[in-house]
């Protein structure tokens, strides 16, 4: 079998080479030249796309099944897999790439959202004089600089603070800083810099001063992730690749050599998931790209195939924006446990993690509650004790499954390989696993590299270094203005816009709905709080998506920032999904069925219900369940024990406030733990417990009834939307 460690011969390896002869000024210089001459070599190469637009799905799967043979064909619809297909079909290959799932369903789509390089790796490769780590590094803030420069409409630099709390540090973290701008060299975003204590406090005024000696802010990249894994397959399709989400493989296909007779792998047989149709695609090279699924096909080809994967669960939260200033994140280099841990502005909201822990490889990984508070009792370690860190708060939660290698050929088989590796089977099954989703362009490059060099296909060198991806050619920084102008848009629904299809926004925005309002003119919104309207639901099934998971969590972001928000939005989804694709009654009950599963299992809805329970204890003193008693009895009245829609009506009626049935049942609803269609008074006080903890927060039903107390005799209008709806 030979197996091989996929490193960056010319750039990495050369560089460091002439960095030690040149020095690293004049380095750096002819880096900065060495990198702009790639972007001219790749501008020229490649060929303007086949298709303006990516070919419907229906297409693409009449593609592969007509094709009498493919010369590459990619399992994995992931960062690295798409990236695969880009690579290939730039280079003039026949590609085909198929994934069972939704394109970034898995781990791409559950990331910390960073473009980075990895200042924790510079850090050990300098004090364990690892050049292997060092290589990977800088390899990472090329490929950061790149990713930025392809796709300006998805990403962004943003400046992260790491707050020093002893003297001692300030010298070590900036010199460790200092060397990460210096080996990015001319791919470095913004230089980094010392921030006095009173200043760190300006730019994060949320942070923990007692004992703040001052802060170092340093430079990476973020991005939205999975949309930017999407815009990488419709690149490919763009170009030519035939790629179907939502297709298995079942069994890889082989055939004897003519001449030694030996078995090699020349295709597989697929299933649509959705249709139950199989078919054969054949291709003179297989590729798997499957991430933490990597032994599982590698185990189609060889059953006795040694495991080269160790899972390992990540989980992140989201939380609401005002927990971190919107363009500045922060970085816990060392946790309780010696983690690292992440707190960043991303979607207006705010993202914490992530965790490290050995997990099962599994579709549906599941955020624990154990994670979830380590998460927050971290960030209250940083925090300001002026900021309540409620668990209640916590929007969203979710957990990625990082597909960590071990190296077969290495003397000791339990270390785990940082970087990617390029394995190839005695049938000729090529597999990439490992690295990281900012390397995802250079993974998907040695391994096409391999597959060419493997079996003998005709190809020139790599065309992806400069490439732009689906939106990003025409996109501008104002481009949102002409949308507004043009269209009668919101502006941050403009905005939200062009920083996700970029130049694509204007066709999205064409498809936008009237309002019947003065304004905006276009543009109905999915739900108040958030800028997707309904016109992308539409235009996101030209984008592949075929349920309404599809919808919520990566043609949206709505899952990973609200579960709340994105379950209130799932109806009418369904109901314009439903329109474009035909369902009936019983499709449109099974995707809501299922989508409201997906919010609940591995969203964190699970553990926003287990915040509040029928068991549920009362932690209350005496003084505040009196207090709280005399409220539950302005509404009920007749001391039933218990309160029902017609108490609540009658209680707004007497203060001149209307509210529609429908909007109390659900208000009841957050609050009826046995689900017998009222709130007695245990839970009542059970709500208000789980409030006075943090457990809880943004309850409807408590904020009505504490404004009614409060204004009956006022008649002040009673504010229903949900606040901030936490879990």
């Amino acid at each position: 079998m030979a197996f091989q460690k996929a490193v960056k011969g010319t750039i990495l390896v050369g560089g460091g080479a002439l960095a030690s002869v040149l020095g690293l000024s004049q380095f750096a210089h002819y880096r900065r030249k060495q990198v702009n001459l790639a972007y001219v070599e790749a501008a020229e190469c490649v060929s303007e796309p086949v298709n303006r637009e990516p070919p419907s799905r229906e297409a693409q799967l009449l593609t592969l099944q007509n094709m009498s043979e493919f010369d590459i064909l990619v399992i994995g619809g992931g960062a690295t897999g798409c990236g695969c297909a880009l690579d290939a079909v730039t280079r003039g290959l026949k590609t085909a790439l198929v994934e069972r799932d939704d394109f970034s369903s898995g781990t791409s789509s559950r990331s910390t959202k960073l473009i980075h390089g990895g200042v924790r790796y510079l850090q050990k490769a300098i004090m364990k004089l690892d050049i292997e780590q060092y290589r990977m590094v800088k390899e990472a803030l090329h490929e950061r600089a790149n990713l930025l420069e392809i796709a300006p409409h998805l990403s962004a630099p943003l400046p992260i603070m790491l707050p020093i709390y002893k003297w001692w540090q300030l010298p070590y973290y900036w010199v460790g800083i200092k060397l990460y701008d210096l080996v990015a060299g001319s791919n470095c975003l913004k230089s980094s810099y010392v921030l006095s204590k009173s200043r760190a406090l300006e730019h994060f005024p949320m942070l923990q001063k007692d004992k703040l000696v001052g802060a170092i802010v340093y430079y990476d990249g973020q991005h939205n992730d999975a949309r930017m894994n999407l815009a990488i397959a419709l690149t490919a399709a763009r170009y030519g690749a035939a790629t179907a989400n939502y297709m298995e493989v079942v069994s890889l296909l082989k055939e004897a050599e003519p001449h030694t007779g030996r078995q090699r792998v020349c295709g597989a047989r697929c299933r649509d998931v959705l249709t139950g149709q199989e078919f054969d695609v054949r291709a003179k090279c297989v590729i798997n790209a499957t991430g933490p699924f990597t032994d599982t096909v590698r185990r189609m080809d060889n059953q006795d195939a040694a495991a080269i994967c160790q899972p390992s669960a990540g989980v992140h939260i989201v939380m609401p924006g005002y927990y971190s200033p919107e363009s500045m994140g922060l970085l816990d280099p060392a946790t309780s446990d010696g983690r690292v841990i992440f707190f960043l502005p991303w979607q207006k909201m705010t993202i914490a993690g992530t965790t490290d822990t050995p997990t099962d490889v599994t579709h549906h990984p599941i955020p624990s509650e154990e994670d979830i508070n380590f998460i927050l009792n971290e960030v209250r370690n940083y925090l300001s004790c002026d900021v309540e860190v409620r668990r209640g708060d916590v929007l969203a939660a979710w957990s990625g499954i990082r597909p960590l290698v071990t190296d077969p050929k290495s003397a000791d088989t339990q270390s785990i390989s940082r970087n990617h590796v390029v394995d190839i089977s005695e049938s000729g099954l090529i597999t990439i696993a490992g690295g990281k989703w900012t390397t995802y362009r250079s993974m998907a490059e040695d391994t096409i590299n391999a597959a060419i060099k493997t079996h003998n296909l005709k190809a020139g060198p790599s065309r992806t270094v400069g490439l732009f991806l689906q939106g990003g050619k025409d996109w501008s920084p104002t481009l949102y203005i002409r949308l507004v102008q043009d269209y009668g848009l919101e502006s941050e629904v403009a905005q939200h816009l062009a920083a996700t299809y970029g130049d694509k926004a204007f066709e999205v925005a064409k498809m936008a709905s009237v309002t019947g309002k003065r304004w905006p003119i276009v543009g109905v919104r999915l739900v108040s709080e958030f800028p997707y309207i309904e016109a992308e639901v539409k235009y996101g099934i030209k984008e592949y998506a075929c349920t309404a998971v599809d919808m919520i969590s990566r043609r949206t972001r709505l899952a990973f920032l609200n579960v709340q928000a994105a379950e209130e939005a799932l109806p009418r989804i369904v109901e314009l999904m439903a329109k474009e694709l035909n369902w009936d009654d019983y499709k449109k009950e099974e995707e809501l069925e299922t989508a409201r599963k997906f919010l609940y299992y591995e969203m964190g809805y699970k553990s926003r219900s287990e915040q509040l329970t029928d068991r549920s204890e009362i932690s209350l003193l005496p003084s505040d369940i009196d207090r709280y008693k005399k409220r539950f009895h302005k509404f009920d009245a007749d001391q039933k024990g218990f309160i029902t829609i017609v108490d609540v009506q009658r209680v707004l009626e007497s203060i001149g406030v209307q509210m529609d049935e429908n909007t109390l049942h659900e208000i009841l609803n957050e609050v009826d733990l046995n689900k017998n269609g009222q709130v007695e008074l245990n839970e009542f006080l059970q709500l208000m417990s789980a409030i006075q903890k943090g457990r809880v927060s943004g309850s409807r039903l408590a904020i009505l009834m504490k404004t009614a107390e409060e204004n009956l005799d006022r008649r002040v209008p009673i504010p229903v939307d949900r606040s901030c709806g936490g879990l």
